[in-house]
């Protein structure tokens, strides 16, 4: 007798989110033979791995700033974006910084605190960035590539970053709460695919599982 192998993959920018819907996914097709993929990418990796037919799909985000930009990059890709959910950008910061307990922020009140970011690529446009509102100038910014290490060095640090406030219960999310941002921007979260591609069946109950924790956990 001969098991078919399932296979699938997925390509996202540094989202915790991201990391919880794939391991749902995964726990929740079981199977005895499988080849899964989860990548974690600049956002023109992700658009580069779905229009090469690396992953099926990729999750990102845009913003009300950035969506013609954004958009126009998909189409040239052969690529379009599916919106989910819409939410407000948070400052994340740890436990114990100083503007934790504050009912709202503006980035005139982190000026004094180190910004932290996730790197794209070099010729990348500011749209392609990871964090709304990345083109407002800091004083003080760090550049990381990895997930992990930003979260460490926004603890370490006392510092922080501009994210959807999507903190799902991954180890790496523990030590940071967010703060609603002062700015009339929103975020658009959803995932992009080829045009006139249809989703698989594991594509199909990624995105499914995907829709269900943005709408628990994202913040108005």
């Amino acid at each position: 007798m001969t098991t078919t192998e399932t296979t699938f993959a997925v390509s996202g920018q540094h989202y915790l989110f991201n990391v919880q819907t794939f391991a749902h996914t995964v726990l929740a097709l079981g199977g005895d033979s499988f080849a899964y993929a989860l990548r974690d990418r600049t956002t023109q990796g992700v658009i580069d791995d779905v229009a090469s037919g690396k992953s099926e799909l990729g999750v990102l985000f845009e913003t009300s700033a950035t969506a013609d930009e954004v958009n126009a990059a998909l189409d040239a890709a052969g690529l379009e974006f599916v919106e989910l959910i819409q939410s407000a950008p948070r400052v994340a910061l740890p436990a114990s910084h100083p503007m934790v307990n504050a009912a709202s922020l503006t980035l005139e009140d982190m000026e004094d605190y180190p910004y932290l970011y996730f790197e794209q690529d070099e010729d990348s446009p500011v749209a392609f960035a990871e964090e709304a509102l990345a083109g407002v100038p800091r004083a003080k910014s760090i550049a990381c590539t990895d997930r992990a290490s930003l979260s460490e060095l926004i603890v370490a640090l006392n510092g922080y970053t501009v994210t959807s406030g999507i903190l799902v219960g991954i180890s790496d999310g523990a030590g940071l709460n967010t703060v609603p941002l002062e700015t009339d921007v929103r975020l658009h979260l959803g995932y992009v695919v080829r045009k006139g591609g249809q989703l698989g069946e594991v594509g199909q109950r990624f995105v499914d599982t995907l829709k269900k924790n943005l709408e628990r956990y994202a913040r108005f």
